[in-house]
Order: C-alpha cells, then structure tokens, then sequence
C-alpha cells in the first residue's frame, strides 16, 4: 500500500540550499565539552549535529509536486530486538545494526519512513527519530528558533502511518531538537524549557504513545519544571566534562528530580581529553561509568564514523559496551 502527501513545488526548487544546510550543520561546527550547573550562562557542549545527511531533499515529485512515499517490498523476517538498552551511534547506516550496534539516532524523510523502519526491525535495530531535520528548517536567517516552522516540519509525516513501530518499540522517541541550551546556536537565545514543552505536546497530540526526549544536560531544564510532555533528556559526555562518574551521577540525579527519562551517550569523535577521537581504553572507561546505573533508557553516540570505528581496539571497546548495555534491564525512555 502506498501514501502520498502534497509538498510545495517550492521544495524541489530549494533542494541544494537546503542540502547546504544540512551539510553545514552535520559537519561544518567546532566543537567543546564543558559544562558548569552552576553557571548562569548555558551548557555548549556540541556544535556538531548528530543528523543523518545520507538522505537528503532531492526526492522524487511528479509534475503536481506530489511525493510518493516509498512503499515496504512485502513482509520482512525481523530479528527481536537482543534485550537491554539500545547501544549505537548517531547517523548509523542501516547496515551497520546487527551484532554489535542496535540503536541509533536517524533523521529519515517521510517518504523513506515505512521503508527504512522496516529494515531496521528487521535486524533487530531500534531508533531515536528525528522529524524535524537540521537546524535551517526551523530557523530565521538570523539563526533564531521559529516553533511555527518546527511545527511545519513534524506535519509532513501526518500522512504516514507509522504506529506499528512506534507500538512495537521499534522506535523509541521523537528527538525533538539539538542542543536548545546553546546560546550561538540559536541566534544568541537559548531556547526555553516552556517552548521545549510546547513542542512535546505538539508531538503527544499527534503521536500520543512516543516518548518526546530533547538533546540537552537535565540540569539546563530544571528551571522550567515540571513537564507534563517532555519524557527525556540527555548526556552527552567528553573528558572536558570532567570526572565521568561525577557528571553521570549528577545528571542522573537531576533527571529522576524531574521525572524525566535519561539517555546518555559519548562524543567519541571529539571527546578526548585533548578534544580528539576516542581511544579504545577511554571509550571502555567512559562508557561504563554511564552504564554503572541501570536508569538510561539508552546509549546513542555521536557519530557513525566508520574509519574511527576500524581504528585500533575500536571494535572490541564498543562490542565490551554492548554486553553491558545488552545486560541491562530494557527500559522506557517514558519514566511514568
């Protein structure tokens, strides 16, 4: 069965720019690790946008501008999900979930949704999915954060159907947005816990049983709660940071404070202690010190490289990961 939904012919008319976009976004940013609860200033920890730009906005539109959604091929032989908490990286192709890798965050377009969600199922993969695309799709020209344009963007899945995966924990949270603490990100104003709430319940009306989770330290929400919509934050750990054990102690603490859900995750490409890769021994530290608590409800990094994950002892430090997240309880990102 095949789904269709208008867009503007203006789409095709802006696809490079907006490829620019997304390229910039995903690649094109520095990068730091620091991050004081105390300050008064909010936390930057990444520039670096954890999209996947593997499919971009050149898509198919007859000559009425209408898009096709592309259709599962038949039923597909799905492997179950291995237990624990999903463990992956951020823009994962789908052929790298399997053995090692189950999770992942992903931005799919709407006519790939039904498709990509059913390969995924199929090797036993699950996945953070982010609807809202790259950050020029929902800002002004001055960088600043516009909700109407955010909304805009969650309405061009209304016409695909994809409850099943949300049903069967194939999908396990709407990504709301990156970074919202990050004051040069969005045109010099962090965006609010109120907004981020809005946008959750924005997300509750239309997909009422997906965990709503925000890509930004639980501390940096504590002024707005509590939240009715928003199920989740995240921690997103570099050596700059400081002490693992301190930082994933103190971030857990703040989210159970809040009633929300936690995931964590680490910068292996630039969290170094110099701000470099990740080497095998410091991937196995940091990472078990953010499994040490049963409370994450998953463990996504940033990003897919599959050079770095080649590197030396790269491969047996995520598989040792794994195990320990594979051996946790399975968990909701919905805490109540």
């Amino acid at each position: 069965m095949s789904h269709s939904f208008k867009l503007s012919r203006r789409i095709a008319r802006f696809r490079a720019p907006l490829f620019a976009v997304l390229m910039v976004t995903a690649f094109g940013c520095d990068n730091s690790n620091s991050f004081n609860p105390d300050s008064s200033t909010p936390p930057a920890v990444d520039d670096d946008s954890p999209l996947d730009p593997s499919i971009e906005e050149d898509t198919p539109l007859d000559e009425d501008g209408v898009l096709q959604v592309v259709p599962v091929d038949g039923p597909s032989a799905a492997v179950s999900f291995a237990g624990g908490i999903p463990f992956g990286l951020s823009a994962q192709p789908i052929g790298a979930f399997g053995s090692i890798y189950n999770g992942s965050l992903k931005m799919i377009w709407p006519q790939y949704l039904l498709r990509d969600l059913a390969a995924i199922k199929a090797r036993g993969g699950r996945v953070l999915l982010n609807m809202a695309g790259a950050m020029g799709h929902y800002t002004d020209d001055d960088g600043n954060f516009i909700l109407s344009k955010w909304k805009a963007r969650i309405d061009l899945y209304r016409n695909v159907n994809f409850d099943s995966y949300i049903n069967d924990g194939t999908i396990i949270g709407h990504y709301l947005i990156d970074e919202p603490h990050h004051v040069s990100k969005y045109g010099g104003q962090p965006i609010s816990g109120t907004t981020l709430e809005e946008m959750a319940r924005y997300s509750k009306e239309r997909y009422p049983g997906l965990a709503t989770i925000v890509r930004t330290f639980p501390p940096y929400l504590e002024k707005w709660a509590p939240y009715r919509h928003l199920d989740a934050a995240w921690a997103h750990y570099g050596y700059r940071s400081g002490d693992v054990d301190d930082f994933i102690a103190q971030q857990i603490a703040s989210a159970k404070k809040q009633g929300l859900g936690l995931v964590v995750s680490l910068n292996v490409l630039r969290g170094g202690p110099t701000k470099g890769k990740m080497t095998a021994s410091q991937l196995r530290e940091a990472g078990s010190a953010l499994l040490s608590s049963t409370y994450p409800c998953a463990f996504v990094s940033w990003k897919y490289d599959e050079d770095y994950l080649k590197g030396s002892g790269i491969q047996d430090a995520m598989r040792y990961l794994r195990s320990k997240a594979e051996n946790r309880s399975t968990r909701s990102c919905r805490v109540s």
